[in-house]
């Protein structure tokens, strides 16, 4: 960092956000802190009625659990700022924390995509092996998947962090983005950029292509197995337990698919939208189509609603 600042006037980046127009900060201001508080409000929900419900304590649910508590920090490096930003005039963020929020942006989203991968495994287990589930799916064995899935993304992250600080910024500093992320930044640079281009094109696109080809093949497997199973009722039974894992990863990966498998230098503001649904909406859409889909949790919110309805009622 200090070798950046010594050969870079650019100590702060300008955020433009998603509107430049005053009359659009408030209204802004007042969606994105909806759906904040409703992030929040909803994966807390399914962790907590994960926690206190025996029936719950499964891997698949253990793995949602993880999910919603990455879900909030992933929201929470993006939003708080978001929304401090709708209130100010000037949106600026310092060269350190612009790098800070682009290391934890791509932390907890590719820690969402290995979680993703890791429950897709349990349902592949869960069907086409289901003898062996419990063997298979052992406490140890959940511990150190979800171990791994928060682990290696960070050494992704801290790769393009590092490649990034190697870059020289020195004519303007606006970023044409709500966050800090790698393409506009890399765009801004006044010196080569081959290198981050040519890693960003295949490591990070590998890091994305390899878990979602490892989820269509769970479910290509999964697919196979149940074609052969003869009951109708067998076969719905069997699938509605996979229906929200393949929502959320059609919503996932589609949007992702878009930002990030393209040229730096196609890059767009039409991008910002399906940067929104993947870093924003599906955190929040997540406990929604989870309860939504599963009759297991969803009686798992009632019973933790119903308890807290009682100890209100006896205090």
């Amino acid at each position: 960092m200090e070798r950046l600042n010594q050969t870079s006037s650019v100590t702060e980046f300008i955020l433009l956000g998603l509107s430049s127009r005053p009359e659009d900060q408030k209204p802004l201001f007042i969606l994105f802190l909806i759906i904040y508080l409703v992030t929040i409000a909803g994966n807390l929900l399914i962790i907590l009625a994960i926690h206190s419900d025996p029936q719950l304590h499964t891997p698949l649910y253990f793995f949602l659990s993880v999910l919603s508590f990455t879900d909030i920090c992933y929201t929470t490096t993006i939003v708080p700022k978001m929304l401090v930003d709708f209130l100010l005039e000037k949106k600026t963020i310092s060269y350190a924390g612009c790098l800070t929020q682009m290391y934890f942006i791509y932390a907890l989203g590719n820690i969402d995509s290995c979680l993703l991968v890791v429950m897709a495994f349990d349902r592949y287990v869960a069907i086409c092996d289901p003898f062996h589930y419990v063997t298979i799916m052992s406490h140890r064995r959940c511990v150190l998947l979800v171990a791994f899935s928060c682990s290696l993304p960070h050494f992704h992250s801290l790769l393009h962090v590092l490649l990034l600080n190697q870059l020289i910024f020195c004519d303007s500093n606006i970023i044409h983005h709500f966050l800090c992320d790698l393409s506009p930044l890399i765009k801004l640079s006044c010196s080569p950029t081959f290198v981050n281009e040519v890693v960003l094109m295949t490591e990070a696109s590998a890091f994305l292509v390899t878990p979602f080809l490892c989820i269509v093949f769970s479910y290509i497997r999964i697919l196979l197995a149940v074609l052969k199973i003869p009951s109708a009722a067998g076969k719905r039974k069997a699938f509605s337990t996979c229906g929200s894992h393949l929502t959320v990863v059609t919503l996932f990966y589609g949007s992702i698919f878009y930002v990030y498998l393209q040229p730096v230098s196609t890059y767009t503001v039409r991008d910002h939208m399906a940067t929104i649904v993947h870093t924003i909406l599906s955190s929040m859409l997540n406990p929604f189509i989870y309860s939504l889909r599963n009759k297991d949790l969803k009686q798992g919110l009632r019973k933790l609603v119903g308890r807290r309805h009682l100890q209100a009622a006896t205090s």
